[in-house]
């Protein structure tokens, strides 16, 4: 027993625990409260409106509760007055019909003469204070074969007889003759359970569609793991839940394209790395194969070390990269000089130029304020003047001009430094790709063709990094880098910043 009592329990529990659950219980108890608060003002106005029905039918029957002798004070409310009769002791008049109930006491309270629907022995016995009364007053009667219910509305007068009070007149009307009160009672009763069974039916299937997206997307998220973000749940409609689905589909293709970056990522550095760790191993076990001049030796180890310069600076890129995706980069933003940083970075890095036969022209640096980052502006620009460097060094008279200026753009100021060069180009199909991680466009320039037996050529070598960090710092700096270029004659490179205010 006690264990099909747990079971019963453990199979209950997420039932009572869900919010399906706790929606239909506060809407079946909210509904209700209302429906007992309504039901008990409908009762309320029905009972004020019998007992009106009782006190004018108990009005009319004490005015004529003595042969039509009208008493002192007959009106819409009976009242305890008394009522003059001259001679001898009067008679009474009622019609049992509507259940009345009419008496002359005495004094000592004995029922001296009765009429109605009960007998003079019957009213004895039920001992009714009459001489204590002020005003009306409501008394139950037990129920016999005379009486319709065991309520009734009760007056008793006083009798003058030779300006004295010789007893008191009894007069009772049924309250509730038809027993209203009691069927309207029975039907709110019986309305209120109907009424709040289908509400509390009709609420568990309301619940259940509305909590239909909730489960699909419980379902989907169960189904979801690393190495499949493709379910989507594709929710119809513009309530709020199809708004949550909708976000939840979102989120799914941003983690689905952040995963997918990051794949690609690994594997793009795992491939980069693999060559220049190949090269080594390949340079290592020539040199050890057997005895080597020295020609060859040093040979060998400019080679390991111009590949180890690779690895390095492809290492600093990544890390560069990981730091700036998790918002590790804080950017120290500070008035500066974009001419001023232009000059710098032109200047550290014209032996670079000189050594692959590139000449660096300075176009116009007018004094153009900025508010940024100083090193990671001076990053910025130090990559886009590497690339110029590196992709027109191959032709003829090559040049790499860096300039800068300021112009006015629908009412606005844009800070902008331009790096031209004449070398090879990009195609329209490599443009849309450019700032991709790892993506060079000229693939077939790889570090060995671009390199001599000392290594004195790798500072140019691309790691396919650069572009993607130069946009990364443009952006943080609420800028963009918009690119020019026609294969064959050479690319320009644009970078728009927010002037200092």
């Amino acid at each position: 027993m006690a264990s099909w009592g747990n079971r019963l329990k453990q199979s209950l529990d997420p039932f009572i625990h869900s919010i399906r659950f706790r929606l239909v219980l506060w809407f079946v108890l909210i509904l209700g409260l209302v429906m007992v608060v309504f039901s008990g003002f409908l009762y309320y106005r029905q009972a004020q409106d019998v007992r009106s029905v009782a006190m004018a039918r108990l009005n009319f029957t004490l005015d004529h509760a003595l042969g039509g002798r009208e008493h002192e004070g007959a009106g819409e409310q009976p009242l305890t007055t008394l009522t003059a009769i001259s001679g001898d002791t009067p008679v009474l008049v009622s019609d049992q019909q509507n259940g009345e109930i009419l008496a002359i006491q005495g004094i000592d309270g004995t029922v001296l003469q009765s009429a109605g629907v009960l007998g003079t022995a019957e009213l004895q016995a039920l001992k009714l204070p009459a001489s204590t009364w002020n005003g009306v007053q409501n008394v139950s009667v037990p129920k016999t074969a005379g009486t319709a219910r065991g309520r009734y509305l009760f007056i008793s007068p006083a009798i003058l007889q030779n300006n004295q009070v010789s007893g008191y007149l009894l007069v009772g009307v049924p309250l509730d003759p038809n027993n209203q009160l009691g069927k309207l009672l029975l039907s709110l009763i019986l309305g209120n359970l109907v009424t709040l069974a289908i509400a509390l039916t009709g609420g568990f299937w309301l619940a259940d569609r509305a909590m239909r997206p909730v489960r699909t997307i419980t379902q989907a998220a169960r189904q979801i793991s690393e190495t499949d973000l493709h379910k989507r749940l594709n929710l119809k409609g513009r309530d709020e839940l199809s708004e949550l689905g909708n976000t939840f589909d979102g989120m799914l293709s941003r983690l689905q394209a952040a995963f997918e970056r990051q794949r690609q990522f690994t594997a793009d550095a795992s491939h980069e790395l693999r060559t220049p760790l190949t090269i080594i191993d390949l340079e290592s076990n020539r040199g050890l194969a057997g005895h080597r001049s020295i020609d060859e030796y040093e040979r060998i180890l400019g080679t390991i070390q111009s590949e180890n310069k690779f690895m390095i600076r492809l290492v600093n890129n990544l890390l560069s990269l990981a730091r700036m995706d998790a918002g590790q980069v804080k950017l120290k933003f500070e008035p500066l000089d974009l001419s001023e940083v232009a000059s710098e970075v032109i200047e550290r890095l014209q032996p670079l130029a000189h050594s692959q036969g590139v000449t660096l022209e300075v176009g116009a640096l007018p004094e153009t304020p900025v508010q940024a980052d100083r090193a990671t502006l001076s990053q910025l620009l130090t990559n886009l003047v590497e690339n110029g460097i590196k992709y027109s060094a191959s032709v003829t008279n090559p040049r790499v001009n860096i300039s800068v200026g300021q112009r006015g753009v629908n009412g606005n100021s844009q800070a902008w430094v331009r790096v031209s060069d004449n070398g090879i180009g990009i195609t329209p199909e490599h443009q849309a790709h450019i700032f991709d991680r790892f993506y060079q466009v000229e693939q077939s320039r790889n570090r060995a063709n671009s390199t001599d037996g000392d290594g004195a050529g790798q500072e140019s070598s691309g790691t396919g990094l650069g572009l993607a960090i130069a946009q990364w710092i443009a952006k943080a700096h609420q800028g963009e880098i918009r690119v020019e270029s026609v294969p064959g004659q050479g690319s320009s490179f644009e970078v728009v910043l927010p002037p200092d205010r």
